[in-house]
């Protein structure tokens, strides 16, 4: 595996120097001023670029459900939750960013990708059981945010007619050509060839993330000074208004959503891998980190607390688009449409490792295929021709195509949230960037650092546990009341 890794790594670098027609061996190493210490071009990443991509990733759409999951735990669990998942996830990310290098932090050898670091690090069948994970979970966030982008588009539409025809109107509208505009949209921006030439794209999503995000914090502001106090109980929707099985369900579902809407770390290592050294990769990323997870938990506490004292336990499971808020409408539509510009964006995020991760794996497989290797060069007036590649082309668009119809299947945003969370958070998040770094530091198996380290693992896996079952049952509830492609809002 690892040979074939190499080979694949060898290829493309010598694609890529020949393209520009270089050779191999005429490449400057170490001071050069256009090439890295690997061979590839200078990296250009900084902090800043580093937090937008971050900030691009985190703030998306998981903002929304947190008035409801706060909701479902109260004014005393839910700031509290989520406080001990950002330490976690700024903890174990700080772990992760050390591993991106091999041996020393300055000029160890590189790893790429989550998967390399986790090869170089643990090797062995937990390659492939993180690559696994880690793929299906980019998998499920493009349907996740494919349903997310629908139900923000319908909402406008809703929105609009509510404006005109009264709040009472039923306003009910199919999310299917929603969903299916949206993955047209992504097609189109899937052909961008490579991670970092979408920078702008990340800093535009992070743009819209913080300007429907203010809103949302603003509406709930304006509705607190509107009934002159705070809603909500110390602990959450009262038995009564649900069962008590029911709470027990919705307030482990909570957990999904707020480690879903922390969770990034299965990109740290691509996007690290953007960022220029001197000083070090890991110190930059830290930096970050730091910056990205501060801010990112500031917007999260405003909005959250701010939904649910607007709206106490009747807090909706999407902010925007429950429609607590009709007025202004125009405001609403505002945030909506910037949902909408900030998930097209996140999605590539989320995507172009998992198009990477194929194709790489393609060429190395089928090296001599014209299909797979070939680049078609499509002149652009005023800017350098594009180059397309017919397997990147058609590959592609079959996944967007795929995850838009399983979003058109299964459109729970709550629930699908809650189990992606779930089902990220401990494996990707907690247990291989513990289990990397107890590796890459050599720390000692029973020693205090490593029993700390074990321990934090283990409360980590419980709370994923928790947060499925309750995701799960949200999914199963939903489903006796479903329809198959007839979901309208």
């Amino acid at each position: 595996m690892t040979m074939g890794e190499n080979v694949a790594t060898k290829n493309h670098h010598q694609l890529h120097h020949q393209a520009s027609g270089l050779s191999i061996d005429m490449i400057p190493q170490g001071g050069s001023k256009c090439f890295d210490d690997d061979g590839r071009l200078k990296r250009t990443g900084t902090v800043w670029t580093a937090s937008a991509h971050i900030i691009t990733a985190v703030i998306g759409s998981g903002v929304l459900s947190l008035a409801w999951a706060i909701a479902q735990l109260g004014w005393i669990a839910g700031p509290a939750v989520m406080f001990l998942f950002s330490f976690v996830i700024y903890y174990t990310s700080s772990l992760l960013a050390d591993c991106y290098r091999s041996g020393d932090q300055d000029s160890g050898k590189r790893n790429y990708t989550y998967m390399d670091a986790v090869r170089s690090n643990l090797g062995g069948v937990k390659v492939k059981i993180c690559g696994l994970i880690q793929y299906l979970n980019l998998f499920g966030v493009a349907i996740g945010y494919t349903i997310a982008a629908s139900i923000s588009m319908t909402a406008i539409k809703r929105s609009n007619c509510f404006h005109e025809e009264g709040d009472n109107s039923s306003c009910h509208i199919s999310s299917n050509p929603y969903m299916i505009i949206f993955g047209v949209t992504e097609i189109l921006f899937s052909q961008i060839p490579d991670f970092d030439q979408i920078w702008w794209l990340s800093i535009v999503a992070a743009v819209m993330s913080f300007t429907y995000s203010t809103i949302g914090l603003g509406l709930g502001i304006a509705q607190v000074a509107v009934h002159k106090k705070f809603k909500g109980s110390l602990t959450g929707i009262s038995i009564g208004a649900v069962t008590e099985t029911q709470k027990i369900w919705r307030s482990f579902q909570a957990l999904g959503d707020i480690a879903f809407a922390y969770s990034y770390s299965i990109i740290l290592i691509e996007i690290q891998d953007t960022v220029k050294s001197p000083p070090s990769e890991a110190k930059t990323m830290k930096k970050a980190t730091l910056l990205s997870v501060a801010v990112t938990t500031l917007f999260y506490m405003l909005c959250g607390c701010m939904g649910y004292a607007a709206f106490g336990d009747f807090a909706p499971g999407n902010l925007l688009t429950g429609f607590g808020f009709y007025n202004p409408f125009w405001l609403l539509d505002i945030a909506n449409a910037a949902i909408v510009i900030h998930l097209v964006g996140a999605y590539q995020v989320y995507c172009q490792p998992l198009f990477a991760f194929i194709e790489k794996w393609v060429a190395n497989r089928w090296p001599e295929s014209k299909f797979i290797t070939k680049d078609i060069k499509v002149p652009i007036p005023g800017y350098r021709p594009y180059n397309l590649n017919l397997f990147r082309l058609i590959w592609r668009t079959l996944f967007v195509i795929l995850t838009t119809i399983i979003s058109m299947l299964l459109p729970f945003f709550n629930d699908v949230v809650g189990i992606l969370g779930a089902f990220g958070f401990w494996p990707l998040t907690v247990y291989f960037p513990i289990e990397m770094y107890v590796s890459h530091k050599k720390i000692p198996k029973w020693s205090s650092q490593w029993i700390c380290l074990q321990i934090l693992s283990f409360a980590c896996l419980v709370v994923s546990i928790a947060a499925a079952a309750g995701s799960i049952a949200g999914v199963v509830t939903d489903l006796k009341v479903y329809k198959p492609f007839k979901t309208t809002y």
